[in-house]
């Protein structure tokens, strides 16, 4: 009898196996229609896809148990491709969050209150997360949008995080290590198993080994980590607002900076943020890896770039880079800022990769539309010529458009943007002049930073000592700034270390009900004077005496319209985003040593004043 029966399962299991054979041969994969792959009925019903997971072995071993660590990664894929005889490419997100963070409240952030160039109080380690989720499904993002459209969705979780092996490094190799492991997979050439310590193998039989990763913010910055390995079978890639360096994160021209939203965020805090890996292993990788290479790399009291910086910028490993990219960002993004895009765009176009760059207005977040998506996925990873390559390489929504309707552009910057320089008139503690005529001698002017007093409140204010600005007459005609801002500040302080930052604001500033995000703020900066000769090495400043440092803003694509003035802030700490130090520094300008250089698209012809 259990000969009869076990002989009527593998007849089942070969028929179901045959029709799904068959059912594979007779459907039509992909649907394309202008550039597009489109829904193919046979994958839209949920309840037919084959959903299970895995883990990949990596080729390190950051837990130090002896054994190369292992990805969990999960699938989801149509039943047709069952068979072996239906082959899809795939779309794949991998990221440190899927099995959860720490919870509030957020007290293991660094105190930000305290003097420039000293050690900042100890900091109280984060809580144990608690890692959450339930197998086989470790993410469902993107598998509504994608299987139905003949691709399959893989997920997996990174090291150290969920049930992934290892530790988080936080920008370390084995970030970048981990997607090409399972890209590996994909193509044959790593060993997946059915359990984190077995030997019962896994092999992607389903697919074609085409892959294309895609996700925003840290999942945004794992496709270009991974791309940076070159690994073969990474056919495509698609960054949302990713962190292309962790130094253009958490510093900025030499100043401890922090990202919007998260005062007091370093390296050492997203760790413990994110840390939902094995809890044996915990306390031996907190010791190594937090404690020890992030505390004594990431230096809180000079802010100078060094080799554990280095370590995290991306742009430094991209000569390996081969995946074609379409890049997005926003402009108003100031938890991970403009800079981080266009510096991995510029350098990719530089290379001669394919590339494509997608802005809009809003703030963290916020994918291309789906057709610019799905165009760039199809052509890549079907491998089937469209006409994506002939569209215009810059997608910028206006500012008044919805984020789908972005307006295409030859390219970002735009190509007819030219430098103006801007020259300062004094005027404070009111308000001073700003233009394009180089002014007689115009002097110093003092500001007393009070870090009590947010940015906003300063740009509005008609006199106070806490903030130099400068504006325009108002515009004739609308300006099209197009580009990365820098500015040049000649300055003496007081003490032998001060906060420097730079707001560029559209006034009359608006409040209130119906305030869009672009109405006030066009772009923002900070430095740290005494960097003003390298970012590696930094020393005191000596009290009245002048130095010169320039820096960029950051990018921006916006058009101010006619009747609004351009103003140019000054100001020392800037409570949103520094160090907190006692009020009272003093930074002199020299206004005379002091210029702003902005983008213009039609260059100086088109800034037109009253």
């Amino acid at each position: 009898m259990k000969t009869f029966y076990k002989s009527i399962f593998v007849f089942a299991a070969l028929l179901t196996a045959s029709l799904l054979s068959l059912q594979a041969q007779d459907i039509q994969v992909p649907v394309i229609e202008d550039g597009q792959a489109q829904v193919i009925p046979e994958f839209e019903n949920q309840d037919n896809w084959i959903r299970h997971d895995l883990w990949v072995e990596t080729e390190f071993d950051t837990d130090g148990k002896g054994q190369l660590d292992r990805m969990h990664v999960s699938v989801t894929r149509p039943q047709q491709t069952e068979s072996g005889d239906l082959k899809l490419p795939v779309i794949y997100e991998t990221s440190p969050y899927y099995a959860g963070t720490a919870r509030p409240p957020y007290d293991f952030f660094w105190d930000v209150e305290h003097e420039l160039g000293e050690e900042p109080p100890a900091r109280t380690p984060g809580p144990e997360v608690q890692r959450r989720g339930e197998r086989p499904v470790i993410s469902n993002s993107h598998i509504k949008t994608w299987v139905p459209r003949g691709f399959i969705v893989v997920h997996s979780s990174s090291p150290g995080t969920g049930l992934s092996q290892g530790s988080p490094t936080v920008g370390g190799d084995n970030e970048s290590l981990a997607p090409k492991a399972v890209i590996d997979w994909l193509n044959g050439r790593a060993t997946g198993y059915t359990t984190p310590d077995g030997n019962e193998e896994v092999e992607a039989f389903w697919t074609t080994g085409q892959v294309g990763m895609t996700g925003t913010s840290y999942n945004g910055t794992l496709p270009l980590a991974a791309a940076t390995t070159g690994v073969e079978g990474l056919e495509a890639i698609i960054p949302v607002a990713p962190n292309t360096s962790y130094y253009h994160y958490y510093r900025s021209h030499g100043l401890v900076r922090s990202p919007g939203g998260y005062l007091g965020e370093d390296v050492d805090v997203l760790y413990d943020f994110i840390y939902s890996g094995a809890e044996e292993y915990r306390e031996r990788n907190r010791s190594i890896y937090r404690d020890s290479i992030i505390a004594q790399g990431i230096d809180r009291v000079t802010g100078d770039y060094n080799e554990f910086w280095a370590g995290r910028d991306y742009l430094n490993e991209i000569d390996n880079l081969q995946a074609p990219m379409l890049m997005a960002h926003a402009f108003n993004d100031w938890n991970v800022m403009p800079e981080h895009s266009l510096r991995i765009y510029e350098a990719v176009k530089e290379k001669g990769v394919p590339s494509m760059i997608y802005y809009h207005q809003g703030g963290h977040g916020g994918e291309p539309p789906h057709w610019l998506m799905n165009m760039w996925f199809t052509r890549y990873l079907f491998d089937v010529e469209s006409d994506v390559e002939d569209l215009s390489r810059a997608w910028i929504t206006r500012e008044n458009d919805e984020r789908d309707q972005p307006t295409s552009y030859p390219d970002y910057p735009h190509p007819d943007a030219q430098d103006i320089t801007l020259h300062l008139t004094q005027g404070a503690p009111e308000r001073g002049g700003m233009t394009t005529e180089r002014p007689t001698i115009q002097g110093t002017e003092t500001i007393v930073d009070n870090v009590s007093f947010d940015g906003g409140t300063l740009a509005k204010a008609e006199w106070t000592n806490h903030r130099l600005i400068y504006i325009t007459e108002p515009l004739v005609d609308s300006l099209h700034i197009s580009g990365t801002p820098s500015i040049t500040v000649k300055l003496s302080s007081s003490k032998p270390a001060a906060n420097l930052s730079v707001w560029l604001v559209s006034l009359p500033w608006q409040d209130g009900r119906g305030t869009q995000i672009t109405d006030n703020i066009i772009t923002r900066g900070w430095a740290d004077p005494q960097n003003h000769k390298s970012l590696t090495e930094s020393g005191p400043l000596e009290p009245g005496t002048f130095y010169t440092i320039t820096f960029e803003l950051q990018p921006d694509d916006q058009i101010i319209p006619a009747g609004q003035q351009i103003g140019l802030m000054i100001f020392g700490s800037d409570r949103e985003y520094t160090l907190w130090p006692e009020p009272g520094t003093q930074l002199t300008v020299d206004l005379d040593g002091t210029f702003l250089n902005i983008p213009v698209v039609g260059g100086k012809g088109a800034f037109n004043t009253n």
